[in-house]
């Protein structure tokens, strides 16, 4: 599978630079879609479904009766400017693959290529599906992102397992994490403005300010995880914006608070949302109130023992015991935990760094990848795939 993989390295580097050259919006990737839809077609005996979740694609190879694995790409690029100067760079003002969901197109690209020259040459009892997820960064006005939609809309139905893999930029090529277990963090945010009645400068005493609220406030949500939360537990209570006031001598009746919540357990990712009430009650003490509104984000990833398994097997065999990185995992956001909350999955992290020095992060303007990885990643999804309906790996 490998060596099929890489005989259609070019391929596959052509698909994920003019992917790349051309990059869409999270719930605006249709011409994404198009190429994704025309090349499955080109590729034959695949079903093809478009529009699901707006602008997702899903695809499905093999025979009507056994089991259905998945396997998942997002699509969508970020409001990034790039500066990579690279001749593929985006062609499109302000608009960037900062994160490698190019690749990662590509990439179930090519291994719907081999998952069918695969089920060509034997006989796979079971399906495939290829999910083309849209806007995996983002959300809708519904507060819905692809991921979430696409399980709404039918795409998880009768799935026994499903798989993915991110590209990471700063992980060196031919090396991969995967651990059974939380692998990503639930994401929360919260918008909070302090009240009070404001006034003059030269007169704080006959009013209420919210610029003074601000520093117990603040305290108390600093102190949520180093007092409130049990230490052994991961969580992140973060702020990232303060705005308020427009002059020196004025005492503003408003300050605006936002800021996120990051957490795996469910029980801590409640106990986050309601400490952060509790902070910003703290400004009643001092003659003022607050509003505060929180924005429920992707719950957190986990990854299934067995299914983290598979991919860590192939993995290994394509790439040596030697391969993986045992990093602890971060407290990132994912909406793959949507689709491995119905049903039994696991994330791949597959190193793509191109080893010149020069850390190219994600979500950046100079972010790249060394494409190399490309057959690599198709190799380790069509295989893992494969050994699942060939029964050579069970649930």
């Amino acid at each position: 599978m490998l060596d099929r993989a890489r005989a259609l390295a070019g391929e596959l580097v052509r698909l994920r630079r003019d992917i790349h050259a051309h990059p869409e919006l999270s719930f605006a990737e249709a011409r994404t879609a198009a190429l994704v839809a025309d090349t499955l077609n080109e590729i034959g005996g695949i079903t093809v479904r478009t529009g699901i979740a707006k602008t997702g694609v899903v695809g499905e190879l093999g025979t009507g009766d056994g089991p259905i694995i998945a396997i998942r790409a997002d699509m969508d690029a970020l409001p990034i400017c790039e500066t990579t100067g690279a001749p593929y760079a985006s062609g499109q003002a302000g608009v960037m693959h900062a994160c490698g969901h190019d690749a990662h197109t590509a990439m179930l690209l090519g291994a719907a290529h081999l998952l069918r020259e695969r089920f060509a040459r034997e006989r796979l009892r079971g399906r495939v599906r290829l999910l083309f997820q849209p806007s995996e960064e983002s959300w809708d006005d519904e507060g819905k992102s692809g991921g979430l939609r696409m399980v709404e809309e039918g795409a998880m139905d009768g799935v026994d397992a499903v798989i993915a893999l991110h590209v990471d930029s700063t992980l060196p090529l031919g090396k991969v994490t995967i651990r059974a277990g939380w692998t990503s963090a639930a994401v929360d945010d919260f918008e909070g403005v302090l009240t009070g009645s404001g006034g003059h400068g030269a007169s704080p005493h006959e009013g209420s300010d919210p610029v003074f609220m601000l520093i117990p406030v603040l305290t108390a949500l600093y102190g949520i995880k180093a007092r409130r939360v049990d230490p052994v537990e991961p969580a992140v209570v973060s702020v990232g914006v303060v705005q308020g006031g427009s002059a020196t001598n004025v005492i503003p009746s408003e300050v605006r608070v936002e800021g996120t919540l990051r957490s795996y357990s469910e029980r801590v990712r409640e106990q986050l949302i309601a400490e952060v009430e509790r902070a910003f009650a703290v400004s009643r003490a001092f003659g003022g109130s607050y509003r505060l509104k929180i924005g429920r984000g992707y719950p957190a990833t986990w990854n299934d023992p067995r299914v983290a398994g598979w991919l860590e097997q192939v993995a290994g065999g394509y790439l040596g015991a030697d391969a993986f990185d045992h990093s602890q995992p971060g407290l990132g956001a994912e909406d793959f935990s949507y689709m491995c909350q119905r049903a039994p999955g696991a994330m791949l992290m597959l190193g793509a760094a191109l080893g010149d020095g020069v850390v190219r992060a994600h979500h950046t303007p100079i972010f790249d990848i060394d494409e190399r990885c490309l057959p690599v990643g198709a190799a380790i999804l069509a295989e893992t795939a494969a050994r699942f309906l060939h029964g050579t790996v069970r649930l």
